[in-house]
């Protein structure tokens, strides 16, 4: 039997990296899945990719409020119900030393990777079938310093607290909700995160992120989408409020 089979996914971030391999994933283990994004073209070439079957999509900015219960409404009057919230959406920004910090970058990877999460939660979650379960994505820099990027650490530290006050103020309905917690993954963001902090050699830097990996290599975007899987199936019932660290042992150094 599929993991999600009769249940609704719902995906930010669904148009590339994590996201995109996990709308793969749910619709593989039988889930309906609403796919969210604010990049169009990215947008209707994954639903294109992924195909029309079990699938809706809604272009929306997760940072807006109004644009944030559009994909909530549009998700209900297409499927009825919401079982799965994968909270994903996020950008890295550019890579400053504090000091140095363009207040207007703060503020916008605030906007998309606090805010967004945080209005996800508040829509999403009391619009949930009693008993789902919500993923937030955070990082290894939710839980470490990280010189230069200052703004997603604080970001993806911010959404931890969401996490846990969300866990405790659901859970008489039984909703679960966790943080995810990838290190460095094989995909765009982190090929422009190389480039930003070694233009003129990104394989230097790719080395330099690499000698932090116990493991020796990033991971595979599919590899955090099956953590993902797990943490929304049946088989997590038991498990809310926690963060779940896939990093190839990076966090052991």
């Amino acid at each position: 039997m599929k993991r999600l089979n009769d249940k609704v996914a719902l995906v930010t971030g669904a148009a590339a990296g994590i996201g995109r391999e996990t709308a793969a994933i749910f619709l593989r283990e039988g889930a309906r899945v609403m796919l969210v994004d604010v990049n169009e073209e990215a947008l209707r070439a994954t639903v294109e990719e992924l195909g029309k079957l079990n699938t809706a999509y809604c272009v929306a900015d997760v940072s807006d409020s109004d644009q944030v219960k559009k994909y909530v409404k549009e998700t209900l009057d297409a499927f009825g119900r919401i079982d799965v919230f994968f909270n994903n959406a996020g950008i890295e920004g550019n890579s400053y030393p504090m000091a140095e910090y363009p207040e207007a970058l703060f503020d916008k990877v605030l906007a998309v990777n606090v805010k967004g999460v945080w209005l996800g939660c508040q829509h999403v979650l009391p619009a949930m079938s009693e008993g789902g379960s919500a993923i937030i994505t955070s990082s290894v820099a939710g839980l470490k310093g990280m010189q230069g990027l200052g703004a997603y650490v604080t970001s993806k530290h911010a959404v931890i607290g969401i996490m846990r006050v969300a866990a405790l103020e659901f859970a008489d309905r039984k909703i679960r909700v966790n943080t995810v917690h990838p290190g460095p993954v094989n995909t765009g963001m982190m090929e422009r995160i190389e480039a930003d902090v070694s233009p003129e050699d990104t394989r230097k830097a790719k080395q330099g992120f690499e000698a932090m990996i116990p493991l020796n290599r990033y991971a595979e975007a599919g590899e955090i989408a099956d953590l993902v899987l797990f943490l929304a199936s049946d088989e997590s019932r038991y498990i809310s409020g926690n963060t779940y660290v896939i990093d190839g042992g990076m966090m052991a150094k």
